[in-house]
This record gives structure tokens, C-alpha cells and sequence, in this order.
């Protein structure tokens, strides 16, 4: 599978409306063929920082790109790109799995 995570630095003035900013671009990201998830996170330590964790089949992610609302949502002048102070960073990683797994060092009991 393909892990993607990505932090989007979103004008003050915008913090607030960016899940409404990007609605249209997660719901179609979520309803393509291959993706498992498409999850925003906001962080606790900065407020303007939005964190996009995503994963897709290991041949999900080039059709997410490639398409047109990828496409759309990342144009130069978009809501989306023009919300943003600096240029989100990434990573991209081929992992094995298929998703999450329970994590080894810390088992709650119900």
C-alpha cells in the first residue's frame, strides 16, 4: 500500500474554513477506486496546520493524482491553493500491509 501523509500550512485568516475549503476535494478523494483512507487532522501545536494522512493500493495513488479533481482542487488559483502560505510537505512511502494494524507496545482491554 501507498502511506502518504501531508501537512498544509492554511492562512490564519482561513484555519477555520478549511475543512469547507477542501469538502468537495475529500469527499471525491474518498470515493475513488483504491483509496482506504483520506483523513485530516489539525494540529495541536499549530493551529494553522492541517495534516492529511492517506493511503491508497499500490496503483490507487498515479489514477489520484491524474485525476480531475486532484487536479482542480491543487490549480494554481484554486480555494485550495490560494488558502495556503507555503507549499504543503510531504511524505510517500510503499509499505507493507494492507491497513492499520493494533499497535504491539500498548493492548486495552475492553
Amino acid at each position: 500500500m501507498i502511506l502518504i501523509v501531508v501537512k498544509f500550512h492554511v492562512k490564519p485568516e482561513l484555519a477555520d474554513q478549511w475543512p469547507e475549503i477542501t469538502r468537495d476535494f475529500t469527499e471525491a478523494t474518498r470515493a475513488e477506486p483504491g483509496n482506504k483512507w483520506f483523513e485530516w487532522s489539525r494540529s495541536l501545536d499549530n493551529p494553522h496546520e492541517y495534516v492529511l494522512v492517506e493511503a491508497f493500493d499500490d496503483d490507487g495513488a498515479a489514477p489520484h493524482v491524474n485525476s480531475e479533481h486532484f487536479q482542480r482542487a491543487t490549480a494554481k488559483g484554486s480555494p485550495m491553493h490560494q488558502a495556503l502560505v507555503a507549499t504543503p510537505k510531504i511524505i510517500s512511502r510503499q509499505v507493507e500491509g494492507d491497513g492499520w494494524d493494533e499497535m504491539g507496545e500498548m493492548q486495552v482491554s475492553p
